[in-house]
C-alpha cells in the first residue's frame, strides 16, 4: 500500500483548521476563498492542456474517439463531460465516451473495490474495442488509481495516445501518458475530499479538452454552438435564437429556413448568409470540414474567381 499522506490532495489545509468552529457565512467564505485557487492552478498548466487538445483533435479527425476513464468523483466527471457532447456538438454517443470503475451503476452508488482492480481498466477498454485511433484521458485526482493505471497501460501497449489528468505532482499515472496535466489547487478544505478543489479543477480541464477540440472541429461559429441537436423544446428555441443571432434575420425567417434543412443550425446559417439552398450548403460544409467560417471563406473565393 502506498503512503498517500504525502500527496498534495491528502494534506491538511492550515487555513481551514478551525472551519468547524465558524458560523455558516464564515465557513462559506473560506470555501469560496479556497475555490479561487483552482483557476490560478489551471492557468499554470495551460500549455499541457493545449498539447492534449491538439492530440485529441488529431485523433478525432482520423475518425477516432475521445475516451475518459476514472473512478469515483473523477470517473463521474468524465461521464458528465462525455454525455454533454452529443446534444451540444451533434457528435455520436460513441465519439466521446467514459469508462467508470464499476460500470454505469457506480455513477450513483459506489462499487467497492472496483477502482483497485488494475486489470478491470484494461478489460473495460477492450470491451469498447479501444484502438490506436482513439485517445485515452486517465483521470485520477490522487494520480495513483489502479483502474486508471491499468487502462493507460493497455492504451500504451497498443500505441494509442494517452493523457493523464491528476492534481498532484509526479503522479503515477503520468508515467503512462504522453501528456501530463496536473493542476495543483492545494490541500482541500476538508483533508482528502477531492470532490472539492480537485474535482473542480478536473471539471474545468475536461471542459477545456472537449470544448476546444470541438471548436477546432468546426462545431461552433464565432461563440455560437451551431452544431447542437434540437432534441427538446429548449434546444429548438435555442436553435432559432442562434440562427437569428448569427444572421440578423427575424425569428419567422429563421424557422422557415430551419424547416428546410432538418433544423440543422449550421446549414441554416450558411443558407442565409451565402444565399444558397440546403444541398449547396451541405456540400460546402462537407468540403470545409463542417466549419461555417471556412465554408463562407470558400464560397467567397469561388465568387471572386
Amino acid at each position: 500500500m502506498d503512503n498517500i499522506t504525502k500527496l498534495e490532495t491528502e494534506q491538511r489545509n492550515p487555513k481551514t483548521l478551525e472551519i468547524d468552529k465558524l458560523n455558516t457565512l464564515e465557513m462559506l467564505k473560506l470555501i469560496n476563498q479556497e475555490d479561487k485557487q483552482v483557476a490560478l492552478a489551471i492557468e499554470k498548466i495551460l500549455p499541457s492542456v493545449a498539447e492534449a487538445v491538439d492530440i485529441i483533435y488529431k485523433q478525432l479527425v482520423k475518425g477516432g474517439r475521445l475516451i475518459y476513464c476514472g473512478a469515483g468523483t473523477s470517473g463521474r466527471l468524465g461521464v458528465l463531460d462525455a454525455v454533454e457532447c452529443p446534444p451540444t456538438f451533434s457528435v455520436g454517443y460513441d465519439v466521446v465516451m467514459a469508462n467508470m470503475a464499476g460500470g454505469t451503476s457506480a455513477f450513483v452508488k459506489a462499487k467497492e473495490g472496483a477502482e483497485d482492480d488494475e486489470g478491470l481498466g484494461a478489460r473495460d477498454l477492450h470491451a469498447i474495442n479501444f484502438s490506436d485511433k482513439d485517445v485515452l484521458v486517465g483521470i485520477a485526482a490522487s494520480g495513483r488509481t489502479p483502474y486508471v493505471i491499468g487502462a493507460l497501460k493497455y492504451a500504451q501497449s497498443i500505441s494509442a495516445p494517452t493523457i493523464a489528468l491528476s492534481c498532484v505532482n509526479h503522479a503515477k499515472i503520468a508515467k503512462y501518458a504522453v501528456v501530463d496535466i496536473a493542476p495543483i489547487p492545494g490541500p482541500e478544505v476538508i483533508a482528502g475530499s477531492t470532490r472539492l478543489k480537485s474535482g473542480t479543477a478536473q471539471k474545468m480541464v475536461l471542459n477545456m479538452l472537449s470544448t476546444a477540440s470541438m471548436i477546432k472541429l468546426g462545431k461552433t461559429y464565432s461563440n455560437l454552438m451551431v452544431d447542437l441537436k434540437a432534441t427538446n423544446l429548449k434546444l429548438v428555441e435555442r436553435a432559432k435564437n442562434i440562427v437569428c443571432e448569427a444572421t440578423g434575420v427575424s425569428k419567422e425567417k429563421a424557422v422557415e429556413v430551419l424547416e428546410k434543412c432538418e433544423f440543422s443550425v449550421k446549414n441554416a446559417i450558411l443558407m442565409i448568409l451565402a444565399d444558397i439552398d440546403y444541398k449547396a450548403a451541405k456540400e460546402t460544409l462537407d468540403i470545409c470540414g463542417g466549419s461555417v467560417y471556412l465554408a463562407l471563406k470558400h464560397l467567397a473565393r469561388e465568387a471572386g474567381e
